[in-house]
């Protein structure tokens, strides 16, 4: 079965821009719930950690998009983890660094005790999810990262020497089926961000890629199979899987089917697209990552601010919510164009 990008989907897809946005933003509203309480924001604040699980599947999708396209080109691993290194390790390396030559202001005891105790060869091999660490927040977020860089670090040579996608189907499908099944054990040696409970995103993003390569659907039955799913993944997630190892993989579904749907309806005129595809939320899907990285260590610099706002009671509480995103947005907005955006440009030469 050969395998092609179809002729209807565009390399760049900004609608996902938008996306990025939208689970940039639900990330950081779950981790200001407390000071959301009394407010209509609450509750849909409480599902602000699935943004993570958007994020692994649109990862998923365009990673695996690229690799299945360039599989057969010479220096295949070399540019590969080349233009991964220069998207995910200078901001992890800037933040590991600014966290700890700060560690009294981010993590509590002196310099030479936070490298001393804390596990820093965990972070530098992106294992730090797969121990029960007690991982300082201010790099807490890193968890997802070394999520992804384990499953690259395997997918990347899979991708390479599977050569029918039957089977290469097979290793994402069993991630997809072991994650909720791994999560309902309640093993005591599995932590809460392992991987092995993490693969429902990733692995459903990585079988749509391979999919969408492979299966010879027409734009309009991939939009209606993405309808399809956005349908069926809320559903189940309001109902059957809430609360159980099975919601993780209805929100994926859900996601999914959502990312799936806009792929296949890009550059549509209806009000959905076009707020995805301009304005803010694509701006903000733009500098995601940086933003995602470093929003909590935002939180704990400003701290001050949130202690003089305690005494105004909800509408302080707002106002701490307001200042931490803007002042996030600019932080990661100045990290970007200075830092970001210099660097990625390195990538045309991979």
């Amino acid at each position: 079965m050969p395998i092609q990008r179809p002729n209807w989907l565009p390399n760049y897809l900004p609608e996902l821009d938008g996306l990025r946005g939208i689970a940039i933003l639900a990330v950081i509203l779950y981790h200001s719930t407390p000071r959301l309480k009394g407010t209509w924001l609450y509750y849909p604040s409480l599902w602000g950690w699935s943004g993570v699980t958007l994020f692994f599947f649109m990862s998923g999708l365009l990673i695996t998009g690229n690799l299945l396209t360039t599989r057969d080109q010479p220096k295949y691993f070399h540019n590969f983890h080349a233009r991964r290194a220069l998207r995910i390790w200078p901001v992890y390396a800037l933040l590991l660094v600014v966290v700890y030559l700060n560690a009294p202001w981010f993590i509590g005891p002196s310099v030479w005790d936070a490298i001393r105790t804390a596990p820093w060869w965990a972070y530098l091999l992106f294992i730090q999810n797969l121990f029960h660490l007690a991982l300082p927040p201010a790099i807490a977020p890193t968890w997802a990262l070394a999520i992804e860089e384990q499953f690259y670090f395997v997918w990347a040579p899979a991708v390479r020497w599977l050569r029918r996608p039957a089977i290469l189907a097979l290793l994402p499908m069993a991630g997809l089926i072991a994650s909720p099944l791994i999560r309902h054990q309640n093993w005591a040696w599995i932590t809460n961000t392992h991987t092995l409970t993490h693969l429902d995103g990733i692995a459903l993003g990585s079988l749509l890629a391979i999919g969408l390569y492979t299966v010879k659907l027409s734009q309009k039955s991939w939009l209606w199979l993405g309808l399809i799913a956005l349908v069926a993944g809320f559903v189940a997630a309001a109902t059957v899987a809430g609360g159980t190892a099975y919601l993780d993989s209805a929100l994926a579904t859900f996601y999914g089917g959502a990312v799936l749907a806009l792929s296949a309806s890009t550059g549509a005129l209806n009000p959905i697209s076009l707020v995805l595809r301009r304005g803010p939320l694509a701006y903000i899907g733009k500098i995601s990552y940086g933003l995602y990285m470093i929003h909590i260590s935002v939180f704990i610099y400003f701290g001050w601010f949130d202690l003089r706002m305690d005494k105004y009671g909800i509408p302080g509480n707002l106002a701490v919510v307001g200042f931490r995103l803007g002042v996030s947005i600019i932080a990661a907005s100045v990290l970007w164009y200075a830092f970001e955006t210099p660097i990625l440009k390195l990538k045309r030469y991979f």
